[in-house]
């Protein structure tokens, strides 16, 4: 069944980055944080090992849980990561992936940081804008990309951790992805205990954000 990735984002507004040296530490690090009721989870193709990592995390999600892929950049490495059972990929850039895992069903959040590379995502098929590096410009950067495409559903990613959290998704992201911020060196053999601590934090942010 086809997830409607943008829907789950907007409704959870935390996606988080796993980026390792470690396959072991990296599935260790994906379960810690699906235990700790972070969602949706990406797992970056330049980590070891990345598609069993992606297998193992998808036996191991709750109900609801979503496990899909990052880095994704070719036609073939959208071709891996579906049978790996990828329920969604994530690009760093407007490259030839996005228009394969539109044409296979498979939801794409793809990467862009500029008005132009916004526009040409979603018109090769993205589901999602991944405004990346979001930090380069901030709230504000985003603030104004989205005023003249209010529907393009925005995903701050890079640089945002509990702090700044808010701050973007005041400016209207749907949501933001986390990498460093929230996974550390865990998925390198790191402690899993601070892991579970950032993801509290993170997940309270995102609380404090609802209620307010």
């Amino acid at each position: 069944m086809t997830v409607d990735l943008t829907a789950e984002l907007a409704a959870t507004r935390l996606l988080a980055i796993i980026r390792g040296t470690d396959t072991a530490a990296a599935i260790a690090a994906g379960t810690a944080l699906l235990a700790e009721g972070v969602s949706i989870i990406e797992v970056a193709l330049t980590t070891p090992d990345a598609l069993r990592a992606i297998e193992a995390l998808r036996a191991a999600a709750p109900p609801g849980g979503l496990v899909g892929a990052g880095t994704v950049l070719t036609v073939a490495d959208v071709a891996d990561v579906a049978a790996a059972g990828a329920q969604f990929v994530v690009t760093p850039a407007v490259v030839e992936s996005i228009g394969e895992a539109a044409r296979r069903g498979l939801p794409v959040a793809a990467g862009a940081l500029t008005p132009t590379e916004a526009v040409t995502a979603v018109r090769l098929g993205a589901d999602a804008v991944k405004l990346f590096p979001a930090s380069v410009g901030g709230p504000a950067y985003l603030r104004a990309v989205r005023d003249p495409f209010p529907d393009i559903p925005f995903v701050a990613v890079g640089g945002v951790g509990p702090a700044e959290l808010p701050g973007y998704l005041a400016a209207g992201a749907i949501a933001v992805g986390v990498g460093g911020p929230l996974v550390g060196d865990a998925a390198s053999g790191g402690d899993l205990d601070a892991l579970r601590e950032r993801a509290r934090a993170h997940l309270a942010a995102v609380a404090a954000v609802a209620a307010s």
